[in-house]
């Protein structure tokens, strides 16, 4: 048995009491790599850990995550701050298209080693649970390199990784004149194989006009469901594109975003099982100022998460607790609330 001692305070959420709870003068003890009793008696043990006075909490989880791509698009910081906007950047050849290009040039061993080494950031500011996202290969092989990446980190990294299957991020550029064959080749042959493989536990999509509409979307999402996969979605980021209605007609377990929402419908999601997950990091990385009033979607009722959605261009945060400043300083939360979500 393992002894943590000289610990400041413990912290955590109890879902009795609807509020965060903080523990002194008590001992964590470990059996078999898991908590075994946490108390105030100072139990003789072999071995022991000094937290230096330290709080200590639960890990955090990162609900919404882009981890897996080659290079990061900084250029396009400064592209943005010399007045370009998102799509403006994405029509000229930048933006998601461009994280493609770059990742098919890397073999799977290649992009494994890439993406490995960032994992340790995340568990250094507390993160031990990441949801990963592919969409960064829109094609059948590259997607599939992917989520095999994903799977190795998973098997071999200490964080544990939930794998979410996104092809229909963009349009690959190869089927810019032709989407709905795209789309064809995501829900005829994308899904099925990914489903086969066991690869992925979620289905995303961008609905978002200009990538995939309600209706697209909603045939995507519904072939993922026929196939076992739990849909979610990036819902209504630049625009109120019916992202959040679609996610509550599918039963999604998330809409994702949700800045420009109708927030008329967040009663109807607070009496559905759909978790709005906000990502102020993402605002706050594209100089935007329309920030999502959580407070707005806690009141109607709605269960609110708090995602870091890191990826190669439009955020590269991967501290939650940077994301808890943000969401206190932007979208109205309590410290609490925030802790939570």
């Amino acid at each position: 048995m393992i002894k943590i001692f000289n610990i400041k305070s413990i912290v955590t959420w109890c879902s009795d009491q609807k509020k965060m709870i903080h523990t002194n003068n008590q001992f964590i003890y470990l059996k078999d790599q898991k908590i075994f009793k946490i108390t105030d008696q100072d139990l003789p043990c072999k071995y022991k850990i000094d937290a230096e006075n330290s709080i200590i909490t639960p890990g955090f989880i990162d609900c919404h995550t882009h981890p897996i791509f080659t290079s990061s698009r900084a250029n396009e910081f400064n592209l943005r701050a010399s007045g370009h906007s998102y799509e403006q950047i994405a029509n000229q050849g930048g933006g998601i298209n461009s994280s493609v290009s770059s990742l098919r040039e890397k073999n799977e061993n290649d992009l494994y080693e890439l993406c490995i080494s960032r994992m340790d950031q995340f568990l250094f500011n507390g993160t031990t649970t990441l949801e990963a996202k592919s969409g960064y290969g829109l094609s059948l092989d590259d997607e599939i390199k992917s989520l095999n990446v994903i799977k190795r980190i998973n098997q071999n990294h200490i964080l544990d990784l939930i794998p979410t299957f996104l092809g229909a991020h963009a349009i690959p550029n190869e089927y810019k004149n032709d989407k709905s064959a795209y789309i064809d080749l995501i829900c005829n042959e994308m899904i099925p194989k990914v489903s086969e493989l066991k690869l992925a536990e979620f289905c995303d999509v961008f609905c978002e006009n200009g990538y995939f509409n309600f209706e697209e979307s909603f045939r995507i999402l519904k072939t993922a469901k026929k196939y076992g996969f739990i849909p979610r979605l990036h819902a209504d980021e630049f625009e109120d594109s019916r992202g959040l209605e679609l996610a509550i007609e599918l039963n999604a377990i998330s809409a994702d975003h949700l800045m420009a929402a109708n927030q008329k419908m967040f009663k109807q999601m607070a009496d559905s099982d759909v978790v709005g997950i906000i990502l102020p990091g993402t605002t706050f990385f594209l100089g935007q100022k329309n920030y999502v009033d959580a407070k707005k979607m806690i009141n109607a009722g709605c269960e609110v998460a708090l995602a870091s959605d890191f990826n190669p261009g439009s955020c590269t945060i991967n501290s939650l607790p940077q994301i808890m400043f943000l969401a206190m300083s932007y979208c109205n939360m309590t410290f609490d609330q925030t802790f939570k979500a």
